[in-house]
């Protein structure tokens, strides 16, 4: 019987879901909110920030994390949001790893963006309350999960786009172990999908936990599970790498992550 499971599977033995390196939009929007101004101080197109210097340490250490796996346990396939941050971190974590793949460099997806926010992007929290005081009280009413600003998206948007390359990866990464490098929003609406949550649910997660920059959340395929075999959850937001290589743990929001509920 577990052998005909095993014929059959259709997920990946391993999905490790880590969310980007501290960007320098990470600092620029801590500063802004702690000075009660109303615009995020950031030069650049959000998909351009870089890295900041603490980023680069903390995915180079997990990149050694990652390298002290046995070869037969490290990622075979890693993909990437398209944004610079992302990129960064998972070149470091590869690098660093010595992580061979068959494609060269990791996988760009723009699936795995972080979420837009369209006419909020750069504000802080008081600055959408000036500017845009009905968005403000639509988001209080209707919550993450279901707004969409103007240009922007819901959570309901990402998990959109997350089901479609979630349909990708039963196709093209059977029995791979994957590793995917995004954003805090895109490692919780993976949780929301891989684990058939509710809105309450995710959401109560969201609030009770801050998902840290280059944490993991892991998944592990159990060919027992269910009558096919399920992706079960091994571990969420796991920042013992970091802390044990003494490199500070971060989580501020990204740039564009305005008001919480």
């Amino acid at each position: 019987m577990e052998r005909k499971l095993r014929l059959e599977q259709k997920w990946p033995d391993t999905i490790w879901i880590v969310r980007h390196g501290q960007s320098a939009a990470n600092v620029a929007r801590d500063t802004a909110e702690a000075n009660h101004v109303p615009v995020i101080s950031v030069d650049t197109r959000d998909a351009d920030v870089p890295l900041s210097a603490l980023g680069v340490r903390q995915a180079t250490t997990l990149g050694q994390w990652f390298g002290t796996m046995p070869v037969e346990q490290q990622p075979t396939v890693v993909l990437t949001s398209p944004y610079v941050r992302a990129r960064q971190t998972a070149a470091l974590i590869q690098g660093t790893a010595g992580i061979e793949l068959e494609e060269i460099v990791p996988i760009l997806d723009e699936r795995l963006r972080e979420k837009e926010f369209g006419i909020l992007d750069r504000l802080t929290k008081v600055g959408i309350e000036a500017r845009y005081p009905e968005q403000a009280a639509l988001r209080q009413l209707w919550g993450k999960f279901y707004h969409r600003p103007p240009g922007g998206e819901s959570w309901c948007d990402v998990i959109l786009r997350l089901r479609s390359l979630l349909g990708a990866m039963t196709r093209d990464c059977r029995r791979e172990r994957v590793l995917i490098v995004a954003h805090s929003v895109i490692v919780l609406c993976f949780r929301y999908l891989l684990e058939r949550m509710t809105e309450e649910q995710i959401l109560t997660i969201d609030r009770e936990h801050d998902v840290a920059n280059c944490s993991v959340t892991s998944y592990t395929f159990d060919p027992a599970a269910g009558r096919w075999g399920k992706l079960k959850l091994g571990i969420f937001n796991y920042v013992a790498p970091l802390e044990a290589a003494g490199a500070k743990v971060t989580a501020e929001p990204d740039m564009k992550n305005p008001i919480s509920t």
